[in-house]
């Protein structure tokens, strides 16, 4: 708990920071990212002049004192094996954030409006609710604006909990639980070694919905296979009629390196679906469900865009599925390279060198023309850039 809560202070006082400065939530974007930049070069500024100070003593308190050796900092060198994708992703991610991520994070939550707050990556339910009571009443109190609290879950968690537990969560000011639901059929379940059956995840979504708490379900879009794709999309849709979600959010299946299911397929054992198989997926879906819900496609690897809200706009979703799936195979490869450049575009804001040499051939005017190019050709782009995307 004093970690927990160390963490909250800091947000908290950048956030104060942000205020005195008069960093409002109701600035522009441009200006505020400008502003908190100027106060971000201050923070530095005097972080630099105090180490400076304290090296100044330290070099005093040496004076005249022999030292009995030296040392070099270490080198860590990268295994010369590390798998490319893995070194892309990685790069992405740090241990400690700098100021300014840590400034740009808690701006970027202002100027949004400043009202919501995710708790952490990971399974939330395996607390107490005296624990997690404590925590929100924590937030709660150094961040008043706040209207909505969310957390990650496992439906098997929610499953062995008792309702009244699930109860407690809700009255310290729980609203959401977001589920990764995946797969509702207990086959693929069982092969992805999930640790959990269907059944166990309508229970622990219906449990949820009991204690009065908002279901956000997250379905993984090809982790059938080729061979369990049809089954594995019309399970899902059974299971989600049961819990009836507020929201489903699509996930793309993205395979990478030094995993199981990576072996798997190098061994035969399992077999990645066509995007054809995984458009027919997301139809069987949004066909079938038939309790109300809002289908969200936020995810860059998505090939489509399939949002709405069921039932009411299953014809205008079904019209963008169909749409797809009556192009041709070389329109289909067309339209893919089109969303994935789009997709790595708007995730990154613009292409890496080796994405751009790979479709540098193709660019014609403001588009890509691919009639001079081979099936493979096109599909080792989308491959490549793919790998990239932010699942």
């Amino acid at each position: 708990m004093d970690e927990i809560k160390k963490d909250i202070e800091r947000a908290k006082i950048l956030n104060d920071l942000l205020i005195e400065h008069g960093i409002e939530t109701g600035c522009s974007t441009h200006t505020s990212y400008q502003q908190a930049a100027t106060l971000i070069e201050e923070i530095k500024a005097a972080y630099m002049k105090e180490r400076e100070a304290d090296s100044a003593a330290a070099v005093a308190d040496r004076r005249g004192s022999t030292q009995s050796g030296s040392s070099s900092p270490s080198t860590v060198d990268l295994e010369d094996e590390e798998d490319e994708r893995l070194a892309w992703f990685a790069s992405w991610f740090k241990d400690k954030p700098t100021i300014e991520d840590s400034i740009n994070h808690v701006l970027t939550w202002r100027l949004s409006g400043g009202e919501t707050c995710f708790i952490g990556d990971s399974n939330s339910l395996v607390l107490s609710p005296d624990f997690f009571a404590e925590t929100l009443k924590y937030i709660k109190d150094s961040f008043p604006t706040l209207k909505r609290f969310t957390i990650y879950g496992r439906t098997k968690t929610a499953a062995k909990k008792d309702i009244k537990a699930l109860i407690a969560f809700k009255e310290a000011g729980l609203d959401r639980i977001h589920f990764g639901l995946e797969s509702g059929n207990d086959k693929v379940l069982h092969f992805m070694k999930k640790g959990v059956t269907a059944a166990e995840h309508t229970e622990g979504g219906l449990k949820a919905r009991e204690a009065g708490l908002s279901c956000c379900i997250y379905v993984m879009l090809g982790l059938g296979g080729a061979q369990w794709s049809e089954e594995h999309a019309v399970d899902t849709a059974k299971v989600l009629n049961k819990i009836a979600p507020d929201y489903v959010r699509l996930r793309s299946l993205e395979i990478f390196p030094k995993t199981g299911l990576s072996t798997a397929v190098q061994g035969g054992g399992f077999a990645e679906a066509s995007e054809e198989q995984v458009v027919k997926e997301i139809r069987i879906m949004v066909k079938n469900i038939e309790a109300e819900c809002e289908i969200v496609s936020d995810s860059a690897s998505n090939l489509l865009e399939v949002n709405g809200k069921l039932p009411y706009d299953r014809g205008k979703m079904l019209d963008v599925i169909d749409s797809y799936l009556s192009l041709s195979p070389r329109e289909k490869l067309a339209f893919s390279l089109e969303s994935r450049l789009r997709s790595f575009y708007g995730q990154y804001g613009g292409l890496t060198q080796d994405i751009l040499q790979a479709v540098a051939p193709y660019f014609r005017g403001h588009g890509v023309d691919i009639s001079h190019a081979q099936d493979h050709e096109v599909m080792n782009i989308i491959k490549l850039i793919r790998s990239k995307l932010m699942p």
